[in-house]
């Protein structure tokens, strides 16, 4: 049965998060507070599309809108996708709180901010919970859904249940800490990667060709957990008796990165960061990128259109 779906922020995740549920039949209405941005929604939708060979009909079921309460009056779900600024989306809840229906789930996009802290000003906390969706949300599967210590089961079950049928791999972070599952497995391994550059180990690119050309090309068929019981449990804990001491532990952002903003090296905004990208190799990581993810999930994304149109 089709939900009707609010999605507030209409930006890099809004836009493909709205996207997978209309390309399931369900009516989305999405806001964004930027007319320019609200502008590009539908387009960028209708881009998504054609790159995937997939037929434009899901935008029959977007509907763009120029408030909030216009957006979430009627909905029975709402995902709020805004910038990572928590005193913003503590507005927008308590905003979403007085504007939808009562029984509608609450949920926000959030990669990384606690979503107690984040609905700190909502009154019925037990609707309320994280979706975090990975970018392009129309091609990567996971979605992580969060509770917190006054979600209910019931709103976590619909939630979990929800997202299967539009194509999702939800997976439920039972405690509501900082970067969740993914990020923290993520940034543990940016962490390491930094500090063996700062500490003149080795240079970025060799950072990078090493993860690619090892570990990481077996981490979508056998995650770390599998490894560990694949080559032993207890050749794992001999191999941390040696490693685990070197590690860097940080609990700050490392000096590195600070001395690389000092000096402009911003990354692809500025064509520096820890290495140099000119313009034509931009591209081509990020056509590489794109490429390697419809190669692994284009098929089933094209599979979540009405009727499996191509």
């Amino acid at each position: 049965m089709a939900q009707r779906i609010a999605i507030v922020g209409g930006g890099l995740m809004g836009h493909g998060v709205a996207q997978v549920f209309a390309c399931k039949g369900h009516p989305v209405r999405i806001v964004d507070p930027d007319p320019e941005a609200r502008k590009q929604i539908l387009p960028r939708i209708a881009a998504n599309l054609d790159e995937l060979g997939a037929d434009r009909a899901a935008l029959a079921q977007i509907e763009v809108v120029e408030t909030l309460a216009a957006c979430v009056a009627h909905a029975d779900w709402v995902i709020e996708a805004a910038p990572e600024k928590l005193e913003l989306k503590q507005q927008i809840f308590a905003e979403i709180e007085q504007a939808a229906p009562s029984g509608a789930i609450i949920a926000s996009n959030t990669s990384v901010i606690p979503i107690g802290k984040i609905m700190a000003r909502v009154e019925r906390k037990e609707r309320a919970l994280g979706t975090h969706w990975w970018n392009p949300p129309f091609l990567v599967p996971l979605v992580e859904v969060v509770r917190t210590e006054a979600t209910s089961d019931a709103a976590v079950a619909a939630t979990m249940a929800l997202l299967k049928t539009v194509g999702k791999a939800p997976v439920e972070v039972k405690k509501d800490v900082p970067g969740f599952v993914g990020n923290r497995l993520q940034h543990a391994l940016w962490r390491e990667a930094i500090a063996l550059v700062a500490d003149g180990v080795c240079d970025a690119e060799t950072v990078d060709k090493v993860v690619k050309s090892s570990f990481g090309a077996r981490l979508a068929v056998l995650g770390p957990l599998e490894n560990a019981d694949l080559v032993g449990v207890d050749l794992t804990r001999s191999i941390h008796s040696y490693v685990l001491p070197a590690l860097d532990r940080s609990t700050a952002p490392s000096p590195y990165l600070d001395a690389l903003i000092a000096a402009g090296r911003l990354g692809f905004k500025t064509r520096r960061g820890f290495r140099d990208w000119p313009l034509e190799a931009q591209a081509a990581l990020r056509a590489r990128v794109t490429s390697h993810l419809k190669a692994s999930f284009g098929a089933s994304a094209k599979d979540d259109l009405p009727g499996g149109q191509r």
